[in-house]
């Protein structure tokens, strides 16, 4: 090979070297920084980009997509003297390529013992029944003061959560012990109350039942003195229109009063129950006879009413002989039997 060969050769070695070391292609989702013998100068954002060879160069090549950083286990005392075992996730994302690469040193070094120094403080200042049933407010915590720690790093801590929280097997059997009491205790409860309820309900039934009784009673007793005062006008209408019928000249209206009278209380005599037999030498002609009586009582009261009639004949006694009707005066039936 010729001389004039071999420098054409060199020419093109170094114009590739200078051409490459110009033209720099960022990937999506990256940023370069560049640096101007060795001092920051500007970001290469994704896309054909150039630089002035021999005097810049490429300094740092940052993700700027959200990343995940996986915290490992901690053991953690909690304000009651409970050891806990608690490990998280942490996401955090890149938004200043230049803060981030010349502000910290080890990014995600420090991110994690950050996010691992705060686990462990807030963690530290709650009680074990707290810890494990407010996981939301503890990532919401560690994220704030975690991000705000970031912040001057050109990251932002989108999230922070907890994976798993292991106290240790003798309070798991403690909390489980706890817990079935307290389910028993919430069962009894129940029972006790629904017991009380089925009372309290039955008594109310009764109550009403028996409201509605003396109600039904009160009512029932209103409606019979009704009757009876219906009743007692009816028969003090009934008695003054047989005192007018009589004062009237009337004899038949006493002597169908009292026959009914008299009537009604046989009526009564003979369906007492404390009756099973009753013997009366009781006629039909002693009734006639004592309504007889009672209108010839009627007549001597109203000698101008009617026209005066026969008395009828006295019944005579068994075993006597009857004497002559001239001689016996009219003697009325008191309906009594002898």
């Amino acid at each position: 090979m010729t001389a004039f060969g071999i420098v054409i050769v060199v020419f093109l070695v170094v114009g590739l070297i200078v051409l490459s070391s110009t033209i720099k292609i960022v990937p999506q989702g990256y940023n370069y920084t560049v640096e101007n013998f060795g001092r920051y100068t500007r970001t290469l954002t994704p896309g054909l980009n150039l630089i002035t060879p021999f005097v810049e160069r490429i300094g740092a090549r940052l993700n700027m997509m959200e990343q995940v950083l996986d915290v490992p286990e901690q053991e953690v005392i909690t304000r009651d003297n409970a050891s806990v075992a608690a490990d998280a996730v942490a996401f955090y994302q890149i938004l200043d390529a230049a803060a981030a690469a010349y502000e910290v040193s080890g990014l995600q070094n420090a991110i994690l013992n950050l996010v691992m120094t705060n686990l462990r403080s807030v963690m530290g200042a709650m009680d074990l029944d707290d810890l494990l049933s407010n996981r939301d407010q503890i990532s919401d915590r560690i994220l704030r003061v975690v991000d705000q720690a970031a912040h001057s790093w050109g990251i932002k801590i989108t999230r922070i959560e907890l994976k798993d929280i292991r106290p240790p097997r003798d309070i798991v059997d403690s909390m489980a012990r706890q817990m079935k009491a307290e389910r028993e205790k919430r069962a009894e409860v129940l029972e006790a109350e629904g017991q009380r309820n089925a009372k309290i309900l039955r008594a109310e039934g009764e109550k009403q039942s028996q409201i509605l009784e003396a109600e039904g009673k009160r009512e029932a007793a209103y409606r019979e003195a009704e009757a009876r005062e219906r009743l007692a006008e009816a028969e003090a209408t009934a008695t003054r229109l047989v005192s007018e019928a009589i004062a009237a000249g009337d004899v038949q209206a006493i002597n169908y009063f009292v026959a009914q009278k008299y009537t009604e209380a046989l009526a009564k005599i003979a369906s007492a129950n404390n009756q099973r037999v009753v013997l009366m030498p009781l006629e039909a002609s002693s009734l006639i006879g004592a309504v007889g009586g009672i209108a010839e009582i009627a007549r001597a009261a109203f000698p101008d009413a009617s026209r005066p009639q026969p008395p009828a004949p006295a019944p005579v006694p068994r075993g006597r002989s009857a004497r002559p009707a001239a001689t016996v005066p009219p003697v009325p039936y008191d309906g009594s039997a002898s």
